[in-house]
């Protein structure tokens, strides 16, 4: 396909093709049981990281709530700082693999709880972190504050985003980091509906990567693809994809260009109105 340069206000220059530029993507599937503690479970992941990740990993991505799931514990008791005692520990498995790792938690700032995902470079570091936007009414009746932004973070491999689990549900956040340039959408998720997961990534035009307990394990291309799912407990569901490969409708042309340019953002749209039924 021909790439294209502008050359003053009229003219275009052909020029090379990008090469590819290819990411490996691990997504562990693990739900640890009867734990003692959020540092036990957190430990218990990292086994099966060890384990199932196999090497010139890019980033690997574990589950939502990974220091409450099988502890019988509250939001409240294992919330935490970011950074603090988890990303510590997710800051040596990153450096042991030479990876990125996503992971969600429970973070606490001052009075204040938050489900976030946390995300730590190649060298251990906090690079960044998000916190989960659209709260399910369970969780802040637990007590949790639902964020308030949508951010993109950069990677030496490309340009990723967060969403954690409820967020699914909607069509903006996803949108929304998609329009920010997001390639990558990586989901902590504790179960939700698939086909609305397939359908972020379908109308995003963006990979997705999700991994939870009541929701399937996998890598998805943009075309709504899954390129590898986990078989089962302590297994990865690990597939390398290309973010520089234009997925190309034999009609339609390249639908991620095209698809942000027809979208009509300039149609209002009414509140939401509450339907109850007597």
């Amino acid at each position: 396909m021909a790439h294209y340069r502008a050359e003053g206000l009229r003219e275009f220059t052909e020029i090379p093709a990008p090469g590819p530029r290819r990411v490996v993507v691990a997504a562990v599937h693990s739900q640890p049981s009867k734990s003692r503690s959020a540092e036990e479970n957190v430990r218990r992941f990292l086994e099966v990281v060890d384990k199932a990740v196999p090497e010139k990993t890019d980033v690997i991505l574990l589950p939502e709530g990974i220091t409450v799931v099988g502890t019988g514990k509250k939001y409240a008791d294992v919330a935490e700082p970011a950074p603090g005692p988890t990303t510590a520990l997710l800051a040596e498995a990153a450096r042991k693999k030479r990876a990125y790792i996503v992971a969600g938690i429970y973070e606490r700032e001052g009075q204040l709880l938050y489900n976030t995902a946390v995300l730590v470079d190649r060298d251990g570091n906090l690079a960044d972190k998000y916190r989960k936007v659209y709260l399910p009414r369970e969780e802040m009746e637990g007590g949790l504050t639902p964020g308030d932004d949508y951010p993109v973070f950069a990677t030496d491999f490309g340009r990723v985003q967060l969403m954690i689990c409820w967020d699914v549900q909607y069509a903006d956040p996803a949108r929304a980091l998609a329009l920010e340039g997001a390639e990558l959408v990586l989901v902590p998720i504790w179960g939700g509906n698939e086909t609305l997961g397939t359908a972020r990534a379908i109308e995003n035009h963006v990979f997705i990567a999700t991994c939870g307990y009541d929701y399937p394990t996998y890598v998805m291309d943009s075309a709504g693809k899954v390129l590898a799912q986990a078989a089962g407990q302590g297994t990865a569901a690990v597939a390398t994809i290309d973010l520089n490969r234009r997925y190309v409708d034999p009609w339609l042309g390249h639908m991620r260009g095209r698809f942000f340019e027809e979208l009509r953002l300039d149609v209002p749209v009414g509140p939401p109105r509450s339907y109850w039924v007597e």
